[in-house]
């Protein structure tokens, strides 16, 4: 990409992001999907500079563009409603309480190989293999993040309050720490 060609696209950007974002606003009726929508077309005049650089008129051309994507997202969205009509209602959200948002408060705190593994073989009921097979490790990465991932929830999910790791804490306790034992 030469100087002149990511000027023009630096100037279009200054020049006409707004404009054309208020273009958009007024095309989908939703501030960030015209947002989006104007962004997506900037990228796409990324992917050929020198190509979009050649435009007689490049505005015109985002325009478009950003319009396209627009409706194109909205027929996607139309398609998928429709089908989630179908289907029915979304399956009732597990439940609510203390100790299960306790849980999953400490599962986010895991690093992610350890929180993908213990998620899809205790929450997914997979075994070990698949869960391998699924995250492209070994099974004995998989076993390694089972047993590291369940040390780790075990320490975050015991009251430290109570001074005695093999003492459970109570549902009052869990209640007001959000902690549970996982021992329990």
């Amino acid at each position: 990409m030469t100087v002149s060609e990511g000027d023009l696209i630096s100037e279009l950007y200054a020049g006409c992001f707004r404009r054309l974002v208020v273009q958009l606003y007024a095309v989908t009726g939703d501030l960030g999907e015209a947002q989006e929508a104007v962004q997506e077309a900037f990228t796409r005049a990324l992917v050929s500079p020198r190509r979009f650089a050649g435009l007689e008129n490049p505005e015109a051309w985002l325009r478009r563009v950003a319009v396209n994507w627009a409706r194109s997202r909205y027929r996607r969205r139309r398609v998928l409603d429709g089908l989630l009509r179908r289907i029915g209602p979304p399956p009732a959200v597990a439940d609510h309480s203390p100790e299960h948002l306790a849980l999953l408060a400490a599962l986010r705190m895991l690093p992610e190989g350890q929180r993908h593994a213990l998620a899809l073989h205790y929450l997914v009921d997979l075994p070990v293999d698949e869960v391998a097979a699924t995250l492209g490790v070994s099974a004995g990465t998989v076993k390694s993040r089972l047993s590291r991932g369940r040390q780790a929830l075990a320490t975050l999910l015991t009251d430290p309050a109570s001074g005695d790791s093999g003492t459970t804490t109570s549902t009052t306790d869990a209640t007001e720490t959000g902690r549970i034992d996982v021992r329990s």
